[in-house]
């Protein structure tokens, strides 16, 4: 049975620690301490630049992360209710409660609807985070292709997304639900990333799988399938022929 330790009055508060063990709720608390004495508040709140530096998403997306997580009061101070709340949801929460919270993310204008260009914000977001590149750099590389495929299989049927269409979408992209799922369990964004080895005598510019294609793929894979994905096989280097190409694979 999960223990909240605090006099706290507000009701979703109590709910959510009651998700939690005492050790996890303690450790909730020492990572809010942590956080609180890097804002330099005495320890009552979490700044929203701290919090950000602390999911590794900046920029509008993570502005909007910030905005849920203190439960839109726009004071600009995460407490441990808050992070409580917001840990419960995503880590104890029903896959219903995760999607219904990450498709309020997607609405990074906060204007109730989730549109084109929110998506875009968003996924572009992701790309430079997954990929440690500036938004300058995506925007002006092929990223942008793969941002504008992302939205095009939403298949918008009128200007907005519901979250009945944002629910088919993660079907179609299972790697960006499960990023936006993970937001509050930071790790190693990496992580999501299978690691493409080839043999050094092979430019990697002649590799047709790309290490965003990669992450796509990986998104309906297990985390123990996307350490490592060797090239067994390319034409330049092992020739043209077919038994030679299934021997390698197989």
């Amino acid at each position: 049975m999960g223990n909240s330790g605090s006099s706290s009055t507000d009701p979703r508060f109590a709910s959510a620690a009651r998700a939690f063990t005492h050790k996890e709720l303690e450790d909730l608390r020492s990572l809010h301490a942590s956080l609180a004495h890097q804002s330099q508040s005495n320890g009552k709140y979490v700044s929203p630049d701290v919090f950000k530096a602390y999911i590794g998403i900046d920029g509008p997306l993570g502005d909007r992360v910030f905005d849920l997580v203190t439960q839109k009061r726009k004071d600009q101070k995460l407490t441990f209710e808050d992070l409580v709340v917001a840990k419960a949801t995503y880590e104890k929460g029903t896959n219903e409660d995760i999607e219904e919270f990450i498709y309020q993310l997607l609405d990074v204008s906060g204007d109730g609807t989730v549109r084109r260009n929110d998506l875009e914000v968003v996924l572009t977001s992701m790309l430079d985070n997954l990929f440690h590149r500036q938004s300058s750099e995506t925007k002006a590389g092929s990223n942008q292709e793969i941002v504008m495929v992302f939205i095009n299989a939403a298949n918008f049927t009128s200007d907005t997304m519901s979250l009945e269409d944002f629910r088919k979408w993660c079907t179609l992209l299972p790697a960006v639900r499960k990023y936006l799922g993970s937001l509050l369990m930071p790790s190693d964004s990496g992580s999501q990333v299978p690691q493409l080895q080839h043999e050094d005598n092979i430019d990697p510019s002649q590799i047709l799988l790309r290490k965003e294609y990669a992450w796509h793929i990986g998104g309906a894979l297990s985390p123990t399938e996307l350490d490592e994905w060797k090239l067994l096989y390319h034409s330049s280097v092992h020739g043209l022929s077919f038994n030679t190409f299934l021997g390698n694979i197989l």
